[in-house]
């Protein structure tokens, strides 16, 4: 009788339990994390999420980084996620253009996003409405050898004019002012993507990016007459070298200044530099006036249009444009949240980093190959290699490009 009892009161459990389980929805997230960090990051950050929403159970799909760039064309139009991982500026533009994308302005303003991400709102807006959330970035600027600069008795610039002063006496020191290593294009986009923010500012350098300005316009002459400032200056051959090659000659004293990311702090390091032999700045005003726009690549989750819940879509772009949300994910990812609220940790890099982003007046650019279509950006990358050997080619690489410019945005 007793087990007659027992089994009767697991079944009454039971039903009662089927209900609640029948209650629970799926919210489906499509993403690229596929390395170690990343991929922790989002485990962690899932968990917190159903933590806070236990009727909400977190489907993810994991795609690897270049299968993805394929992927997500193909699953916004035949079978959509509920959300999906991508970049801010105009890698998301054509996506919001064809309606791929949902306008999520409403998650912007009841949860008061446009103060707490103001860093990336010009990136997240297109048309006066937002379109995604961002959740991490991680700054560019100049990484340069503390010990060179003692050596020569230069002090770290504030505009561009006091830079290449410094270079000259680098010069005389027989070092070089500027390293670099274009050989996978790439880094020397970082150098004129700076050039052209500091010289023309952000909206400028987004309708150059965005196909809007010849590259023959004057605008764009006077980016590359204040980049002749400094090709003296600069390591020769670069296009010969790699990024980690131009490291050694900032760990060796070779030379004294890198325009790169923060991703190259390790690497630094690993050839045994430290904190005191490492510096950062920010890249030196060259206009006055213009308000400071910086590089930092952001990555972002949107609602796809052919969402299935976009309520619950909803609720985790609220939950991950959180400060406390941002703080944790990007400890784990070792990067820089985007809410001016966060916190970063004791690393001196992302300190200055996360202060620089934040204070960004200007507008946050993604990167040259981020911001302009792929034939473009490849087209102005070999262009720009080309000036940094070839200063005197510049009217043939102009010509060259807005060429290309007018092949590719004819549509």
């Amino acid at each position: 009788m007793k087990l007659l009892k027992t089994a009767a009161v697991a079944a009454l459990l039971a039903g009662l339990a089927l209900p609640a389980l029948a209650q629970q929805r799926t919210l489906t997230l499509n993403t690229d994390a596929s390395d170690p960090a990343p991929k922790a990051a989002f485990d962690q950050l899932i968990k917190g999420f159903e933590a806070e929403n236990p009727d909400v159970k977190v489907v993810v799909n994991i795609f690897d980084h270049e299968g993805y760039k394929t992927a997500i064309r193909n699953f916004l139009t035949a079978d959509s996620p509920d959300l999906a991982n991508w970049y801010a500026g105009n890698r998301m533009a054509p996506f919001v253009k064809s309606g791929q994308f949902l306008d999520v302005s409403d998650v912007w303003e009841e949860n008061g996003l446009k103060d707490s991400l103001a860093p990336a709102l010009s990136s997240m807006t297109i048309d006066g409405k937002q379109w995604g959330v961002p959740y991490t970035y991680y700054q560019w600027g100049i990484y340069y050898n503390k010990d060179v600069y003692k050596k020569v008795g230069v002090e770290v610039p504030k505009t561009w004019d006091e830079f290449i002063s410094n270079c000259k006496k680098f010069k005389a020191a027989g070092i070089d002012c500027l390293t670099t290593g274009t050989k996978a294009l790439w880094p020397a986009a970082g150098i004129f993507d700076y050039l052209d923010l500091r010289t023309n500012g952000y909206d400028f350098h987004m309708k150059l990016t965005n196909g809007e300005i010849p590259w023959t316009d004057d605008r764009v002459r006077k980016v590359f007459a204040e980049w002749a400032k400094v090709v003296p200056y600069t390591t020769p051959n670069t296009a010969a070298i790699d990024w980690q090659d131009a490291v050694s000659n900032i760990v060796q004293g070779k030379a004294a200044n890198y325009v790169m990311g923060n991703f190259a702090v390790a690497t630094f390091k690993d050839g045994g530099m430290t904190d005191d032999s490492l510096g950062f700045m920010d890249f030196p005003e060259i206009t006055p006036g213009i308000p400071r726009a910086e590089e930092a690549p952001t990555d972002t989750i949107h609602i796809p249009a052919g969402a299935k819940n976009v309520a619950d879509a909803k609720k985790f772009l609220a939950y991950i444009a959180r400060a406390d949300v941002q703080t944790k994910m990007n400890q784990e990812l070792g990067q820089l949240p985007i809410n001016v609220n966060s916190t970063v940790g004791d690393d001196p890099y992302l300190q200055a980093g996360f202060k620089i982003l934040s204070t960004a007046d200007g507008g946050i650019a993604q990167f040259f190959d981020r911001d302009a279509p792929a034939a473009m950006a490849k087209a102005g990358m070999e262009g720009f290699q080309e000036f940094m050997a070839k200063p005197e080619r510049l009217d043939a690489i102009l010509d060259r490009l807005e060429k290309t410019r007018q092949r590719v945005y004819k549509n």
